[in-house]
């Protein structure tokens, strides 16, 4: 991830008390770390871009460098029981003795290419496309990364990294390519709800990443996180996906404070930004998220994780700490869901996110571990025509398993308003499903 999630109060919520499905949003303040890297090798590695059309090689060479402070992200975990997880056999590449293929061949990062690994070759392919971003307003600026959409120059990134936190509505941002060309870059759109931003620049022969499917991964398959932690750009790490369905709770002053949405306890401290303003905490926003053990830190937020042949499958958001670093904990949103976002915020500028229209809380039966209980049916909302009755409990959405109330709120906003669920229901020691048409968030 990125930036940072300042100490803020360390504010405390009630497991028990309700919150409503379908509204939340991030927040962030920045750290004020200066930085100056060496510059990565020129690339002319392509890939296939998200929209289909063939990518050309990029051969520009590296010119100015520029540093950023950095900032600093911590979590707090709302569920620590992940549902839906698949089968933990592992199918990426293990043998090294592997011939690069041709994109790895044609990178300068390369300095033998008849005997790399799998990381090797994932990174050689994706790194092209991964970019590093300066932000600067009035009163604070930080870094982040970014990823490469297509060769119009659309940069996929996360909402806090453009906005600072929710402090700079208006930053200048400023774009670092792998080959050390330096662009201005203006904002196309920014979703607080996903915490995904995209940002356009004006350049010639990028390289657009490789799309995968969050879909088609296992736990334990082999992840890559590709960005510029701590200001280092080009910074590969690597490990494992740990956990497909992780739903995490990020703090957030982008939005009104909600006050059937109360601020969630956290198992971690929170590090407060130097010479930074305290700004006063205002909701949560929650996320359904894969977990790494590939190494994230703050100024990786925005940045790639890639599966063994390096397409995309997350970008990462966050990490989960107790102090300031990796602590083996980082997450990344699924790139099915990052697609549609972007997507969005490219054709519309604005994010459609689908609404229940119930108040919620932890379930408190004790046959059912896991779900959420339904308090309140909203007048007049999407859920009224619909047979859900208080003390219903919710235990899945089409199929995926709903942990708890943090995970429906973020299951139901990852489809599009006016989109048909199927949910799964138990009454009285009775299951049932029920189908509604989703409403909107404002």
């Amino acid at each position: 991830m990125s930036d940072t999630w300042p100490d803020k109060d360390k504010s405390a919520e009630d497991p028990s008390a309700p919150r409503n499905v379908g509204e939340h949003a991030p927040d962030e303040q920045p750290t004020q770390t200066m930085w100056q890297g060496p510059p990565p090798p020129p690339s002319s590695t392509s890939s296939q871009p998200w929209y289909g059309q063939p990518a050309p090689a990029s051969g520009k060479k590296k010119t100015k460098r520029f540093g950023w402070p950095v900032f600093i992200t911590a979590v707090a975990v709302a569920a620590v029981l992940g549902g839906g997880v698949g089968g933990v056999a592992a199918d990426y590449i293990s043998s090294s003795n592997l011939a690069a293929s041709n994109e790895a061949q044609q990178s300068p990062q390369l300095n033998r290419t008849d005997n790399v690994t799998p990381t090797t070759e994932a990174a050689a392919v994706a790194s092209p496309s991964v970019v590093t971003l300066s932000v600067g307003g009035e009163q604070a600026e930080g870094s982040g990364s970014g990823v490469i959409l297509d060769e119009d120059g659309h940069i996929l990134t996360n909402s806090h990294v453009v906005t600072l936190g929710g402090q700079a509505a208006a930053a200048n941002i400023k774009v670092q390519t792998s080959d050390g060309q330096v662009h201005d870059a203006e904002v196309v759109g920014t979703d607080p709800m996903s915490d995904l931003a995209v940002v356009k620049i004006d350049a010639e022969e990028l390289t657009p990443i490789e799309m995968g499917s969050a879909e088609e991964l296992n736990v334990g398959d082999q992840a890559v996180a590709i960005g510029a932690p701590l200001g280092l750009d080009g910074t590969v790490t690597e490990g494992i996906i740990s956990t497909l369905d992780r739903t995490i709770s990020v703090a957030s002053s982008a939005v009104p404070e909600e006050p059937e949405a109360p601020n969630q306890e956290s198992p971690f401290e929170f590090g407060l930004p130097e010479d930074q303003e305290t700004q006063s905490e205002q909701g949560q926003v929650h996320l359904n998220v894969m977990q790494t053990d590939a190494a994230i830190n703050p100024g990786n937020s925005g940045g790639a994780l890639v599966d063994h042949d390096g397409r995309l499958i997350g970008i990462n958001v966050a990490i989960a700490t107790r102090s300031e670093g990796n602590v083996g904990l980082g997450f990344s949103i699924p790139v099915d869901y990052a697609k549609r976002v972007a997507q969005e915020l490219i054709e519309d500028g604005e994010v459609s996110h689908g609404m229940l229209g119930v108040t919620i809380m932890p379930t408190s039966d004790d046959t059912i571990s896991s779900g959420a209980r339904v308090v309140e049916v909203v007048d007049d909302g999407p859920a009224t025509d619909a047979d859900l009755e208080p003390d219903d409990i919710i235990t899945a959405v089409d199929g995926k398993t709903v942990t708890d109330p943090g995970s429906l709120s973020a299951t139901v906003r990852e489809y599009p308003a006016g989109s048909d669920i199927e949910l799964t229901v138990v009454r009285d020691g009775d299951e049932f499903t029920e189908t509604l048409e989703l409403g909107g968030t404002d």
